[in-house]
C-alpha cells in the first residue's frame, strides 16, 4: 500500500482539505497507514500531477483561500484497481521482541520499564478505539457506507487490548524472574552467623 492509496480512500468519505486529511490520518486512518502532515501535503501533490485528484479553490474572507480537493473518476477507478489487488499481510519488526529473545543475555530492569510504556501506550491506544467506537457507532452497527470502517475499528480495539494483556503477561514475568534472582543473592540469617563464626574460629 502506497500513501496515494490511503489519501484516495479517505477522499471517498467526502472532499478535504489538505489539513483536514492529515487531521483525519491523525484520528483515524492513521491507525493503519502513518504518514506525517508534510508527506500528505507532497502526496497530494503528485495525485494531481496524476489527475487523481483535483482541487478547487474556496475563497474565504478574512484568512487565506483554502484548496479543497476530490477525487476525479480517474482517482476512483485507479482506486479500484488497487483494492482488487491481493493484500500483504503485515509483517512485525520489533526491537522489543528481539531484546527479549536475548533476554538471558540483557539487563531485564530496562526491559521491563520498556514494557510498562508500551502498555500504557496501548491501553491509551484502546482508549481512543473505544471512544471512536461510542462516537461514530453508539449501537455497534453502521450504514453499509460505513461498515468498513466499523470493522477496521473493531480489529483496532482488539489488537490494542490483546498487545495491552501482553504487556501485563510479560512484566508480571520479568518482574517474577527478578524476584527469584534477589531471592537466590539473600544468604538466610543462620548461614550467614555460621559464616561469621567460622571466620572468627
Amino acid at each position: 500500500m502506497a500513501l496515494g492509496d490511503a489519501i484516495l480512500a479517505c477522499l471517498t468519505e467526502r472532499p478535504m482539505t489538505g489539513y483536514e486529511l492529515a487531521k483525519t490520518f491523525d484520528n483515524s486512518i492513521g491507525f493503519f497507514w502513518k504518514a506525517d502532515h508534510q508527506q500528505i501535503y507532497r502526496e497530494l501533490t503528485k495525485l494531481r500531477d496524476r489527475g487523481h485528484i483535483q482541487g478547487r479553490e474556496v475563497v474565504q474572507s478574512g484568512k487565506p483561500n483554502k484548496l479543497v480537493y476530490t477525487l476525479t473518476p480517474e482517482g476512483r477507478a485507479a482506486l479500484r484497481n488497487w483494492a482488487a489487488r491481493p493484500s500483504v499481510p503485515a509483517s512485525i519488526k520489533d526491537d522489543l521482541l528481539v531484546r527479549l529473545y536475548a533476554l538471558d543475555s540483557v539487563d531485564v530492569e530496562p526491559l521491563r520499564t520498556d514494557l510498562m510504556a508500551r502498555l500504557e501506550h496501548h491501553r491509551d491506544r484502546f482508549a481512543r478505539y473505544e471512544r471512536l467506537l461510542n462516537k461514530r457507532f453508539p449501537d455497534g452497527t453502521a450504514p453499509p457506507a460505513d461498515l468498513g470502517k466499523l470493522l477496521g475499528l473493531r480489529i483496532g480495539l482488539a489488537h490494542e487490548r490483546a498487545v495491552a494483556e501482553w504487556c501485563e503477561e510479560a512484566i508480571e514475568a520479568l518482574s517474577a524472574l527478578t524476584a527469584s534472582a534477589e531471592r537466590s543473592n539473600v544468604v538466610p540469617i543462620e548461614e550467614g552467623l555460621r559464616g561469621d563464626r567460622e571466620n572468627s574460629g
